[in-house]
């Protein structure tokens, strides 16, 4: 079965949200996991009106079975490069193991190869060990450490 990519549409804003809830370690700050929250749909819309954000979805047989978060940003560095930034990297339950996960982490660098990024970024919690290995894999180093100032 062969897994297409698109940009996801409000109508896949549920199953969205149920793959980012359902991971335990979101859990614990996405609350009950409702898609129809006026801030989830402003966020959404909002994303959806940038040029330079994207959520991709992967697809298999009519199904959302991946998501992901795509952002492109200019900056200074790199000789004035763009970077893409991949955020919230998701695969349904049923769908893993499958190779979906590499399949849409790929498709997001496809992207960003066609924009002429200068390099692909990524964060992922440190007790994702299995995470960490999997972008290993696909040629991510852990290069940085990364720190975050909660605001809410």
């Amino acid at each position: 079965m062969t897994v297409c990519f698109r940009s996801a549409v409000a109508a896949d804003l549920p199953v969205l949200i149920a793959m980012i809830a359902a991971d335990s370690l979101a859990a614990s700050r996405e609350g009950a996991g409702d898609p129809d929250t006026p801030a989830i749909r402003a966020a959404f819309e909002a994303i959806s009106a940038d040029p330079n954000n994207d959520i991709l979805v992967a697809e298999r047989d009519g199904t959302v079975i991946g998501c992901l978060q795509l952002t492109f940003i200019p900056g200074l560095t790199y000789e004035g490069g763009t970077r893409a930034h991949i955020e919230a990297v998701r695969v349904a339950k049923h769908a893993r193991g499958g190779g979906v996960g590499q399949k849409l982490v790929e498709e997001a660098i496809s992207r960003a190869r066609a924009k002429n990024c200068a390099l692909v970024q990524l964060t992922t919690d440190r007790r994702r060990e299995d995470a960490a290995r999997f972008y290993e894999r696909l040629g991510f180093a852990p290069s940085h450490i990364g720190m975050k100032l909660w605001l809410r």
